[in-house]
């Protein structure tokens, strides 16, 4: 499909919707029927097969005309995690329940992932899920969950067999939020909000037809998440000085009496690693067009972390005595993570968790060394041993 192609459909869409006198839902569910929503899925669920290039011209055309957009930070995890997961492994009649209303923003996704003993061994994970008739049984608990106390769905893998090695006994399911036995605890950050929550599943009951993939094969399902994860979170498209690097130079611009020679030089040398961290990302975006994301992934998620928490240390220490400034330490739960609304203190006691989300900055760096690098793998003792044999 050629830009002319796309160009026609993004005017007929506004021919036979217009943005001014057209409620913001209904625009969004037209928008996805006309394949707008992301032009390289498949036709009838909100794509058309097109080059993902294409996309950037159907969000530039639609938002010059003033359409409004699906609040994409509000619905990160569903856009960039459970989207191309449920793509990629879920049936005919699960794609097309779960895609439209997940980017139209109707119903919120979460990650049931990481578990108190299985966080960076997420292989480990102890949550069980017994099969009985035509559902699963689901018991444990799961912690740093984004999104939980307004999310609808939740993507999440469980332990089905304990009888095999750990990778091999997972199998990944799609969880109703709002079913019996799911119990949402906030979790109060060093920022003062709970954007993360535990989750304690208890006999929560999930019907076969909500399994993504084969019984068993969850892990290699969880790759595909996990790969899309590092991308969403570290090979965001954003324009020169967009981001963190953006603020901390307009706090120099603005406050030359705050300049000395050595903040001079780290900002210089951050400025110049933020710039390759975005062209990097831009050829990790063309590269994704002709495929799925792979372990390259992990080098833009971690260059993020490493960025995020040079810079701002850089703008707390630029500012003096106005960086120990704090605006709101008030308990609350948000729908997302403003870095860039807050100020400086809040970024930079919300940069401290960026390696640790999303794969901490020490297994990215196992997995670039041995999937990327090809170097040799660490020993594993623990790779054959049947799960229930793990000492926990």
């Amino acid at each position: 499909m050629e830009q002319t192609d796309v160009r026609e459909r993004v005017a007929r869409l506004l021919a036979e919707h217009d943005p001014a006198r057209t409620d913001r839902l209904a625009f969004l569910r037209a928008r996805f029927d006309a394949g707008l929503a992301w032009v390289h899925f498949p036709v009838g669920l909100g794509g058309l097969a097109a080059p993902r290039a294409h996309q950037v011209l159907v969000d530039e055309e639609l938002a010059a005309a003033g359409a409004p957009d699906n609040d994409p930070r509000r619905i990160g995890i569903g856009l960039g995690m459970a989207a191309p997961t449920v793509l990629r492994y879920g049936t005919e009649e699960q794609q097309h329940r779960f895609l439209r209303p997940l980017w139209t923003g109707e119903e919120v996704w979460c990650q049931l992932f990481s578990e108190p003993g299985a966080g960076s061994d997420l292989a480990a994970l102890a949550t069980r899920a017994v099969r009985d008739g035509d559902g699963w049984v689901v018991n444990g608990q799961k912690v740093w969950t984004s999104s939980a106390h307004t999310a609808r769905w939740a993507i999440l893998v469980a332990r089905t067999d304990p009888d095999v090695p750990k990778h091999a006994g997972i199998t990944y399911f799609v969880c109703d939020m709002t079913d019996p036995g799911v119990e949402v605890r906030p979790l109060r950050q060093i920022t003062g909000e709970a954007e993360f929550n535990e989750v304690f599943l208890t006999d929560v009951r999930i019907p076969d037809t909500h399994r993504l993939g084969p019984v068993g094969d969850g892990w290699r399902v969880a790759q595909t998440t996990l790969n899309n994860e590092r991308v969403a979170i570290g090979g965001q498209a954003m324009p020169r000085e967009g981001g963190m690097i953006g603020v901390v130079a307009r706090t120099w611009r603005d406050h030359p009496e705050l300049r000395t020679p050595d903040l001079h030089q780290r900002l210089l040398g951050s400025w110049v690693d933020a710039e390759v961290a975005r062209l990097t990302g831009e050829r990790l975006r063309q590269q994704l067009a002709s495929g799925q994301p792979g372990p390259e992934g992990a080098a833009m998620k971690l260059s993020f972390a490493r960025l995020a928490q040079e810079l701002s240390g850089l703008e707390v220490e630029l500012l003096g005595e106005d960086g120990l400034e704090y605006d709101d330490w008030t308990m609350r739960r948000p729908e997302i993570v403003d870095f860039t609304g807050r100020d400086a203190g809040y970024r930079y006691l919300r940069a401290k968790g960026n390696s640790i989300e999303g794969g901490t900055s020490e297994i990215l760096r196992n997995i670039i060394a041995e999937r990327v690098l090809g170097l040799p793998a660490e020993p594993r003792g623990d790779k054959d041993l049947p799960w229930k044999e793990l000492p926990r």
